[in-house]
């Protein structure tokens, strides 16, 4: 979630940037790149795919970018067409036949670290059989740290089916985790909870 602080100071760039300044440019696809490859990655399971959906984004929010509304946040707007662009990239590959295969695994640098990069390839497979708004609402919630408001805005839903969306991923998502075996069933009141208080339920992988 964007703070005051921070989209006071994102404004004057998109200013420059709408200007032409080049280097306005590279510095604002930098301040998000890590946020959109993840939420692309999550999207689609696979990085290249995630990559080149990413750079498809930034290329569209550049060319776009005298359509955002400056009286609104920014991150919304720039999530709503990854998302989007997420979509037409999973609605192309339904259409084509594939061989199942694990999702691309992100290397994080770190030693001793298997068994988290193991969970974290799970859960991004299993969020791959999620409904698709489903799995953005999610994401976008739990990892990009959005409000339920700004989902809704990014996403062009009513608020209370963002909310929906959220928990019914929450518990698509265990579900699948349990079936693979990967989490034990404990019963459901750890994830029946809804709120602003889940936001941290899940861990961040």
């Amino acid at each position: 979630m964007m703070t005051t602080d921070s989209a006071d100071d994102l404004r004057p760039l998109i200013r420059r940037c709408l200007t032409g300044d080049q280097g306005a440019m590279l510095a604002l696809v930098e301040r998000f790149r890590g946020q959109v490859f993840g939420l692309c990655y999550r999207m689609l399971g696979q990085r290249q795919d995630a990559e080149d959906v990413a750079q498809e984004t930034f290329v569209r929010v550049l060319k776009n970018l005298h359509r955002w509304d400056s009286g609104r946040d920014f991150e919304p707007w720039l999530f709503a067409i990854a998302g989007n662009r997420c979509r037409t990239a999973l609605s192309t590959r339904k259409r084509r036949p594939v061989a199942e295969t694990l999702p691309d695994q992100v290397s994080d640098g770190l030693p001793d670290m298997q068994a988290a990069k193991n969970l974290a390839e799970e859960v991004t497979l299993a969020l791959t059989g999620i409904r698709d708004d489903y799995r953005q609402a999610f994401i976008l919630f739990h990892e990009n740290e959005l409000s339920y408001g700004e989902i809704a805005q990014a996403m062009s839903v009513p608020l209370g089916t963002v909310k929906t969306w959220v928990h019914r991923a929450r518990r698509e998502l265990i579900g699948e985790l349990q079936k693979r075996g990967v989490v034990v069933e404990r019963g459901s009141t750890a994830y029946e909870q809804t709120g602003e208080e889940q936001q941290h339920a899940m861990p961040r992988i």
